[in-house]
């Protein structure tokens, strides 16, 4: 009933008051929530105020208030929803642990287990015949260079030798080559161009028909300067610069 200012409203006898009922018990709910604090609830009392500005903070209470219960609504079922995601996930991963097998009692799997350890086993067969090899190598490497070494000191003989056999084969023929050039045989020599002056005497005894002759040089024989037949031993002649020397049938005469 609503009042009307200026008007009084008489009582209601006692006889026509409304009889009270009893409340009905209902079930045992929990407390709802408390509000959210709104602007103008949570604002200090400042005093008295005005009826427009109780006007207007009482629409922005009323303004307010829709749009929190939306925002608390939607936190509320995002909560529900994330839950209950949560309880599908559980479940899906219970279940699909319950269905699913265990993959290392597959037949590929072993195949591949199986595989796998035949390739470990010849990876280490591998590995130790590489050391055998690698041993085998060390050895004949340090054979080798060991080898190398006498064969080197070998060449090195030789070559000492090649060069003393040279040194001599040269001595022999200086030696050979001086013999010879104090050496006459049969035939006519010029002293000084042919043969070099000096004495000779056979290298053996001659026999009856040796014959030697000592000539003026460039005479062709016909200035006879000394000859003689010995007719035996070891005769001797003494040559010099300017003279051609002729012998015959008498062997090697040798420089003394």
């Amino acid at each position: 009933m609503q009042q009307h200012s200026g008007q009084s409203v008489p009582p209601i006898p006692a006889d026509k008051q409304p009889e009270e009922t009893a409340p009905v018990p209902g079930p045992m709910l929990p407390p709802p929530p408390p509000a959210p604090e709104t602007a103008a609830e949570a604002a200090p009392a400042m005093g008295p105020q005005k009826r427009g500005d109780r006007r207007k903070a009482a629409e922005r209470t009323r303004t307010d208030k829709p749009q929190t219960d939306r925002q608390a609504t939607k936190r509320k079922a995002a909560r529900i929803w994330l839950a209950a995601a949560g309880v599908v996930l559980l479940a899906g991963g219970a279940v699909g642990g319950h269905f699913l097998t265990d993959p290392t009692r597959s037949e590929e799997y072993i195949a591949l287990s199986e595989e796998s350890a035949q390739r470990q086993s010849m990876l280490e067969k591998s590995q130790d015949d590489y050391s055998t090899m690698k041993e085998d190598y060390d050895k004949l490497s340090s054979g080798m260079y060991e080898r190398e070494k006498k064969v080197g000191e070998r060449e090195d003989a030789v070559a000492k030798s090649e060069a003393d056999v040279k040194k001599r084969e040269s001595a022999v023929t200086s030696a050979e080559k001086q013999k010879a050039a104090n050496t006459i045989s049969d035939g006519t020599w010029t002293v000084g161009s042919n043969v070099s002056p000096g004495t000779y005497t056979t290298a053996a005894d001659v026999g009856s028909r040796c014959y030697w002759g000592i000539y003026r040089s460039g005479s062709n024989g016909d200035d006879i300067l000394q000859n003689d037949i010995p007719g035996g031993g070891r005769p001797t002649v003494t040559l010099a610069e300017g003279q051609d020397f002729k012998s015959s049938n008498c062997g090697k005469w040798v420089k003394q």
